[in-house]
Formats: structure tokens, sequence, C-alpha cells
């Protein structure tokens, strides 16, 4: 293919960030194409302006590590291809670059230390069972409401030590609308409905920290943010950006590779069945759906000076996007990697939680509760049969699904 020119500038054949790529699970060959062509590749115009795309493993890795040139700060621009408007821009400490980050994410880390995640495993594997054990078996219903949701929800609650039962649904809507880079999410009138969720939530969080401020400090979250001086006096914006990073951050990912599982061992039930084998694949596995289903597709950066990435001079002050999607099915890494294998050796290695001084704070809770949920499925003697298509995430940002109907049968 003879490689379009823009201003000296490689031009992308295919705007990537188009959501209907995902909804109708289109996005596989127009990465593969920027992967073989243009690693590095500019599109001009697109529904969030024009920005650069960066899609195999190597290069993500490289701009990930080099925080430096590539800024992660709400100042320069926030961390989605959507360039937020002022009343929606959020100072959160994924947003942030040293020291301001390193300080915050100090505060939230040992939450998720060695030490704290025996107690996380415990709650992980109560939580799961008893959603598990409430299905019904040979009957239809949602896996994305009835399972992936409740059980990263729920364990979100036992985090901030909230009651599931009565703060789940409000979490959800929020975390919907914290997330909501689309399309949609560009006009007017979702974006005055986005600050009024985001503002229902701080207020209710509020009540909670002034409550975790006058009792001793404990080991859930919100005391953690409200007794550290860290991120004890942020202003009402910081307060609204960390706890909708914590909300989403605690939740989506997870909850979507979860749902990924269901279309894996449809499409491959000998994995399923390598797993009834062998269950000390099932580390492993975990691992696997979360470099196949890529739950965050892309992450953001913006250029501090000029610079030369995959053969493309990249000025001071553009958007360069990161696809995770892309990257985690990376020939030149992966073997056929459009696969989901179980024993693949390198698995490890996806960028689906990030790379460097951004990784996901709360990665070892996640792959607990995949890996939770992937045993009591192995251990339950189940298969879980969809009884329809899936409705996949109208998102460039967020890789999922909004309902996956299914049924339980036990394995012959």
């Amino acid at each position: 293919m003879a490689t379009a020119v823009q201003e000296g500038r490689a031009v992308a054949p295919v705007d990537v960030s188009r959501e209907a790529l995902y909804v109708e699970d289109r996005w596989h060959e127009p990465f593969a194409q920027l992967r073989r062509e243009m690693p590095v590749s500019w599109c001009p115009d697109s529904p969030y302006g024009p920005y650069w795309s960066v899609v195999t493993h190597e290069l993500v890795s490289k701009v990930e590590l080099d925080h430096e040139t590539y800024s992660s700060s709400w100042e320069n621009g926030n961390i989605t291809i959507s360039t937020p408007p002022p009343e929606a821009n959020l100072p959160n400490f994924i947003a942030a670059d040293p020291p301001v980050h390193t300080a915050q994410r100090k505060v939230i880390q040992p939450a998720f230390a060695p030490s704290q995640m025996k107690t996380r495993d415990q709650q992980v594997r109560e939580r799961c069972a008893y959603l598990l054990d409430k299905l019904p078996i040979g009957e239809t219903f949602d896996w994305v409401t009835q399972v992936s949701i409740p059980q990263t929800m729920g364990m979100l609650c036992i985090l901030f030590d909230m009651d599931p039962d009565a703060e789940t649904d409000d979490l959800k809507r929020w975390s919907d609308y914290a997330s909501g880079v689309g399309e949609e999410a560009q006009s007017d009138a979702y974006r005055e409905e986005w600050l009024k969720q985001m503002y229902q939530m701080l207020g209710r969080f509020d009540e909670l920290l002034e409550e975790r401020r006058s009792a001793p400090p404990a080991d859930d979250l919100l005391s953690r943010m409200v007794h550290s001086e860290a991120m004890g006096n942020m202003t009402p914006m910081e307060r609204l950006a960390n706890i909708a990073l914590l909300i989403v951050g605690g939740n989506d990912t997870t909850r979507n590779s979860i749902s990924g599982l269901v279309e894996v061992f449809d499409r491959w039930p000998e994995q399923l069945d390598a797993l009834h084998g062998d269950a000390s694949l099932i580390p492993n596995a975990a691992q696997e759906i979360i470099r196949w289903q890529s739950p965050v597709t892309h992450m953001r950066r913006t250029t501090t000076r000029d610079t030369e990435l995959g053969g493309q001079h990249i000025p001071a002050g553009e958007k360069v996007v990161m696809w995770y999607i892309s990257a985690n099915r990376d020939e030149a890494v992966f073997s056929n990697p459009d696969q989901y294998d179980v024993t693949r050796e390198n698995a490890r290695r996806h960028l689906a939680f990030g790379h460097g001084i951004h990784r996901c704070v709360g990665a070892r809770l996640a792959e607990a509760q995949i890996g939770t949920v992937i045993e009591e499925i192995v251990a339950r003697g189940w298969r879980i049969v969809p009884q329809g298509r899936p409705t996949r995430l109208a998102s460039p940002f967020l890789h999922g699904f909004t309902s996956m109907p299914v049924k339980i049968e036990q394995r012959g």
C-alpha cells in the first residue's frame, strides 16, 4: 500500500477511534494493517480532533516509559483521546506527572500490598461464591448484569467500606458516566448530564469522607485518602477526579475481562477443558483473558517537546494515543495473537494494565477476581453457553460488553 503523507506525516487509512469498529467487533484488521505498515500514524480528522496512533508493543512500551516526553497530566490534555472541556477536566493521580502522581499513588498503593491481598483474596472468593450460588442453572440470564458488574462493584464497595446492596447501582451509573468516552459524549446535552452525575457522586463521597475524617485511620481507601498529606486536603474537583478514577479503575477493566471469559470459552471450549485437566493453568488463563480482551482500549499522552517515534517526527503539544488493544495482539510478541491460549508462555507481557510508573495500582486485585471466577467455573463443572449475540460497548476507550445472554450447563 502506498503510504499517504500529510506534511511529512504517515496518514492512517482508518480512523481507529470510531466506536462502530468496537460495537461491531471490526477493529482487528485495521490495527493489523497499521502494525504492518505504519506503527506510528497520523489521523488528521476524528470526532476527537487530530491524533497520533501508536500500535505496536515495542513503541507503546517506549511511550509509557518516557513520561517526561509523553505527559499524562490533565494540564496537558488528560489521558483519553477526548480532550475534555475545562469543567470536565479531571485532575486525578493517573492524569498527573511526577511528583504529584508519585505522592498520590503512594496513598492508594498500600491497599493492594501483599499483606492486604490475603484479606482481599478471601473477600473476592466470598463475593464470587455468593453471586454464582444465586445463578439459575439451565435458564437464560445476563452474565454482565448478574456476574461481571456485581462482582466488581461489590469488591469496590468493600474497598470503600460501603454496603454493596445499597450502593452498587449508584456506583455503576457514576462509573459509566466517568468513563464516558464516545461520539455521543461529545454533545452539550451529554456533558450537562455528566456534570449532574459527577456532582451527585461527589456529594455522596464527601459525606463518606467526612465520616472517615472524624474516625481513626482505617484500611479502607477513603480513610487512607482523607488521613493522608497528599490527598487529605484536595479541592472539590480533585476529590471528584480521584473518586471517579478509583470507581472506573476498580470495576470497568475487571468486569469486561470477566465477560470476555464467556466469549473465549465458547469459541475455544478446549481451553476450558485444559483447565479442568490442569488447574495450575488458571492464573495464566487470567492473564491471557486480560491480554485477549484488552479491557482498556487506549491511553493518551501529550508530547512536552519535539520527538521522534517510529520514524515519525512528532512536535510538542500533540496528542499521542497508545492503543493497548493493538499492542496486545502484536504478532512480533505474541504468536497467533488472536487465539486465546491458557498455556501461552508470555501472556504476562500484555500491556492491558499499562507499563512503567502508571501501571494499574489495583492490577493484583483485578487478577484475583478474574482468576477466582475461572476457578469457580472449573470447580462447578460449568459451561457458560451464549444464548444470543452480546451487545458491545460504544466506546474507543473501554473495550467491553453491555449485555450477554447466557445459560449455564453442566459439562458432560
